[in-house]
């Protein structure tokens, strides 16, 4: 069985009550929460995450029969400013703290990039970058210990952890029980290499498949000069090969879809339902 969830902040408008019951739906049993993308009807700041929030949440998703997979907090732990890195490291322990109280699945990150817009450099591949991103996530780690949560990286190619080579090493390194890997096969691939998209995933697989621990699911299209994310099933990836692994090796995994819309997000769902029932 695999569990099919949606990123919430890609349902129908609404108060967070109203989209958890849109994408309940729509056939969806888990969600991915960025609270800064998908709440509008209260404050979302490091003081308010408070434990009456928390059960208010959390109400909320058992009410329609919803898991938050991923409780997102996708900052740049490679922020040049330190003033500016320690807030980044501040909203993270208070999402930690948080999701311990919600009871999420993982909370989820990607790895930055070297200079405070977060965009993609040369630099970003560099031993330099990686090493400034492992010292700036470690004490990070040290807080998901302290609250018992899993703390999960999202590898992405324009970002400093890449590919699966350097995620491993970033694993290791960290050592780290509490530190685990939401993959999306998509975010690994770029213009230079995805046309070997089946040798980038099968190496993934191979080195990082005991420790995903979710995954993301969306499709692209190439477009001149770059690659275009959309819904699975509008595209061109094949996930049979991803799939068989995960009804394998990972029963009952929880894997979001991305890149949806309100009108396509059903059938998105029922294609890789689809996929899985074939495997």
């Amino acid at each position: 069985m695999i569990q099919l969830g949606i990123r919430l902040h890609d349902a129908t408008e609404g108060t967070l009550m109203q989209r958890a019951a849109s994408v309940r739906k729509q056939g969806f049993v888990c969600v991915h929460l960025a609270l800064s993308k998908a709440v509008k009807d209260f404050p979302k700041g490091n003081g308010a995450l408070t434990p009456g929030l928390a059960m208010h949440i959390r109400h909320i998703f058992e009410r329609e029969g919803l898991d938050i997979a991923v409780l997102g907090c996708y900052k740049n732990l490679a922020e040049p400013d330190e003033s500016l890195l320690r807030q980044i490291q501040s909203t993270y322990y208070a999402h930690i703290r948080f999701a311990s109280l919600l009871g999420c699945g993982v909370v989820g990150t990607e790895t930055g990039a070297p200079n405070h817009e977060y965009r993609y450099e040369t630099s970003c591949h560099s031993e330099e970058a990686l090493g400034t991103f492992m010292r700036h996530l470690a004490p990070v780690v040290r807080c998901a210990e302290d609250f018992g949560v899993v703390l999960a990286i999202e590898p992405v190619w324009n970002h400093i952890v890449w590919n699966p080579k350097r995620a491993l090493c970033v694993l290791r390194t960290m050592a780290s029980e509490n530190l685990r890997i939401i993959f999306d096969p998509v975010n690994l691939l770029s213009m230079e290499n995805y046309m070997k998209r089946d040798a980038v995933i099968e190496e993934a697989l191979d080195l990082l498949g005991e420790y995903i621990s979710v995954v993301h699911i969306k499709d692209f299209n190439v477009d001149h000069d770059k690659l275009v994310s959309t819904a699975a099933g509008n595209g061109i990836m094949d996930y049979k090969r991803i799939i068989r692994y995960l009804k394998k090796e990972k029963p009952f995994i929880q894997a979001t879809l991305e890149n949806t819309s309100p009108d396509n997000a059903e059938s998105a769902r029922k294609f890789i339902q689809d996929v899985y029932d074939d495997a």
